[in-house]
């Protein structure tokens, strides 16, 4: 946080920097669509000056309790296998990130979105959009109940299937601190062949990754798998460009 200094002044915040070894490429040969909309020159890191750190943030008075809960649409309930998704939101320094607005969106359990530009024969489901939304609370936390994502066909290459996976939207405290990014689970046997998985360097592949909890299973109802989210810093999240949009089978 900024803090006052004697003279009446400002200190801004000083962040780690994440390892340039370590960041997802912007353009990755295996992942066609980045020959199209992937930006040409390196991405230049600017630093954070009172303007970017002190500007207005989402409030929570839009975002309500059911928001978080994507097994219950339109007067019914999603089919499949339910998962408790939940974890923490931190910033480079490892303190929690509260308040901060955390979006997601995903196909349903037979793979499918629920978006025109989806028209693989997979089942919709009526009680099932694939869209939720939830603030963390005052240490940082979040917690979303829904329904276990299907692989789905994507046209990238033969046979090429997408693993399981939930997309992320992320506002921080400020504006500046956006984070885009997907959620995978683990052990899946689709990992090896997906390029956006293997763009991520291998030192980082498992930060993208939830880690499945038997603590918080929920008995008789719900699986739970954990996912931590770092904003920024050496810890980085593996995060989309924003100028990349969502990939050939992924829809918003």
């Amino acid at each position: 946080m900024t803090r006052s200094t004697s003279d009446g002044g400002l200190t801004l915040p000083r962040y780690l920097v994440e390892d340039p070894s370590q960041r997802t490429p912007l353009a990755f040969p295996d992942y066609r669509s980045t020959a199209l909309r992937a930006p040409l020159r390196e991405p230049v890191d600017l630093p954070h000056r009172l303007t970017e750190v002190t500007g207005p943030v989402l409030g929570e008075d839009r975002v309500l309790p059911h928001d978080a809960d994507l097994t219950w649409r339109n007067g019914g309930e999603a089919v499949g296998q339910r998962v408790l998704v939940h974890g923490r939101v931190l910033d480079s320094d490892g303190r929690a990130v509260p308040h901060a607005l955390v979006e997601v969106w995903q196909a349903n359990a037979a793979g499918r979105y629920r978006h025109v530009v989806d028209q693989w024969p997979a089942p919709l489901d009526p009680h099932f959009d694939g869209l939720g939304r939830v603030v963390t609370d005052d240490l940082g936390r979040y917690e979303f109940l829904t329904i276990k994502p299907g692989a789905y066909p994507w046209g990238n290459h033969h046979n090429a299937w997408r693993p399981a996976h939930i997309h992320f939207s992320l506002f921080g405290r400020a504006f500046t601190q956006r984070l885009v990014t997907q959620m995978y689970f683990p052990d899946d046997p689709l990992f090896g062949q997906d390029p956006i998985y293997n763009a991520i360097p291998p030192a980082a592949r498992h930060r993208a990754v939830s880690r499945f909890s038997l603590e918080r299973t929920q008995d008789n109802w719900a699986l739970a798998y954990e996912w931590d989210i770092v904003l920024r810093g050496v810890d980085q999240t593996p995060f989309e460009a924003l100028s990349e949009g969502a990939d050939d089978g992924d829809v918003a």
